[in-house]
Formats: structure tokens, sequence, C-alpha cells
């Protein structure tokens, strides 16, 4: 990292274990993501990528170390809470609302008056294509759609960072064309994604830094390009088995 850059992510000596579990998730863990970036961050099943998200988005707190967003504690300053936006793997709306009513209850929790809420609502269903559907009950579409409304309540208060859980699982091409299309876009425009997937044809595409974990531990980290350069490997399904073996995952 250049000297004076700023970190959308700084990760200072985490340690954490689950409650009434002898095994230690993560221990003395140390990780930087600069403001700005499309970051990746990937691993087997199990081997601690929704922990460390939960750690960073503030739904877990360490035993010990610090997570800071953009300089805030997530731990103890509430600010911090409304500079990032989550997109989960499942999806985090109410089936029997609207996308309208979906995103006035989930911009009016983000702090949003209903000036904003209107705005922001009529501008992402535009640029998500889900204008047409705007008033339909949002457990009766395709599971493109649903993966569009889920994106566009986690950005509905314009967060500076973005936590992308498989933001694109069980989607279309089209469906996952307009979702990174719109990520890209906001990325240009300074937003800095934070980005777990099992799609790495699709990670390579999206990042430009990636860490691998496994064990609770960073077994890989830094540039795209020049992590698969040190390990010799042309992408990061090949880097992927490298790392972590061929052995299944539960």
């Amino acid at each position: 990292m250049a000297i004076g850059e700023e970190f959308a992510v700084q990760i200072e000596g985490l340690g954490f274990t689950y409650p009434g579990n002898d095994t230690v998730s993560y221990s003395g863990l140390n990780l930087r993501v600069a403001k700005g970036d499309r970051f990746g961050l990937f691993g087997p099943n199990g081997a601690g990528k929704t922990t460390l998200m939960n750690l960073m988005t503030g739904v877990l707190k360490p035993n010990h170390g610090s997570v800071k967003l953009l300089g805030k504690n997530i731990s103890t300053d509430k600010n911090a809470n409304h500079l990032f936006g989550f997109i989960p793997q499942d999806f985090s709306f109410y089936q029997e609302l609207s996308p309208v009513e979906n995103m006035e209850f989930f911009g009016a929790w983000a702090g949003l008056n209903k000036m904003q809420i209107a705005q922001r609502t009529d501008e992402l269903l535009e640029i998500l294509g889900l204008t047409d559907v705007r008033n339909k009950a949002v457990g009766k579409f395709s599971g493109g759609m649903k993966r569009r409304v889920n994106l566009a309540i986690g950005v509905i208060h314009n967060p500076e960072i973005i936590f992308l859980d498989e933001p694109t699982v069980g989607v279309d091409v089209h469906t996952r064309h307009a979702i990174m299309s719109y990520l890209q876009t906001l990325n240009d425009n300074g937003t800095t994604l934070i980005y777990t997937s099992h799609q790495l044809n699709e990670a390579e595409d999206l990042c430009k830094h990636i860490a691998f974990v496994d064990h609770g531990k960073i077994i890989a980290e830094g540039d795209i390009n020049a992590v698969l350069q040190q390990h010799r490997h042309e992408t990061l399904e090949e880097l992927f088995i490298n790392l972590t073996g061929t052995a299944l995952r539960d």
C-alpha cells in the first residue's frame, strides 16, 4: 500500500472464537482494503469467509483486535453502520411487499427521508430493470429479479463500501451482466466493493485485489495478477485448487 493511502477496511490483530467452541476462527488476523478497491475474498466452504464478512459488518464482534471502516471502529462507532451496504446471499426483504414498499422500509431504516427514498427507488428500479414490477409482490418474482431487488435495497443509501456475498448465485446470464455492470459503475464512481463468491470466472473480471482464506488464515493475498503469477497459475480456479486441495468440503 502506498504511503498516505486511505483504507476502506482496516483489520488489526483480529481474534475471534464462537462462544462454546474451542476452535479459534481467527487469531491475529491483519487485512487492509484500499478505498475504491474491488476486493475479492475466497476460500472453500467452512474456511471462515462468512465469519470474516460478519465481523467486517458488525454482525459479530471480535474477541481481540479491531475492524475499522474508513477509520471508524465497526464495534464502537454507531456512525460506521451507515458507511456500508450489505448484499447477503440469502434474500433480505419481505416477500409479501413490493419493491417500492421494501425500499421504503429499508430506506427509512437507513436514515433516508421520504423524498430521498422516492428518488433513489425510482433511480435504482430503472437501472436494474424493475420499474414495470415496482408495485408487485416480490415473492412472485423470478430468482434473478429477487437478486436485483436484494441489490437495490443494499445500496439505497449510497454506501461508500458494499459487501457482497454471492450476489449473482442462481441467476441467468442477463441478470448477471446487469448486476456486474452496475457494480462496476458504482466502483468507477468511488465505491469500494468487497466481494465473495464461488463464481471464480466472474471474480477474475471484477476483482483487482484478492485474499484466499482457509482454516481462519489468509493463505494468499495481493494484486490478482501478481498472485496468479507468483503461484504460476493462469486462473483463479487453478489457484484455488492448488491452495486448498481437492478434498470435498461440507
